[in-house]
């Protein structure tokens, strides 16, 4: 094979569709685009989820809910997570090399689900009073 006999696949290449150029062609006069209409003018088309006046779909249903672009710098962990990690002093750079909060968290909050038997020092962390608690009778403390 040669750089100069290279060519496409058979099939592969076709004329683009020339309108509107007379009779001879097949698509002369309408063009393709039938008789009349609002569909056979130029400029001539409705907007998108128009449906002939009746009241479209996305305006006949209720508004509903907001999502905050803020919650992706906020992240929880369990009471059972922090007993997990050999660690006695827990910041969120910790959480984040243990894989237990996302990259993108700033804020992160400690909440009362399982049980914390081991010590534990929360620095920059905020914590639920139930975890709190939990936390301080473990022999922990946290630390604002």
């Amino acid at each position: 094979m040669e750089l100069n006999t290279i060519q496409p696949a058979a099939g592969a290449k076709h004329a683009k569709r020339r309108v509107g150029r007379g009779i001879g062609s097949g698509l002369g006069k309408t063009a393709g685009r039938g008789h009349k209409g609002q569909k056979s003018r130029s400029g001539g088309y409705h907007k998108v989820g128009f449906e002939g006046g009746q009241m479209p779909l996305q305006r006949r249903l209720p508004k509903r809910g907001f999502k905050s672009a803020k919650l992706q710098f906020n992240a929880e962990v369990t009471l059972s997570d922090l007993n997990d990690l050999n660690v006695t002093e827990v910041d969120v750079l910790v959480l984040k090399q243990a894989g237990l909060v996302g990259q993108l968290a700033k804020r992160v909050k400690v909440i009362k689900t399982g049980e914390i038997t081991r010590a534990v020092t929360l620095k920059d962390i905020t914590a639920t009073a139930g975890a709190k608690a939990a936390i301080e009778a473990a022999g922990g403390a946290v630390a604002a």
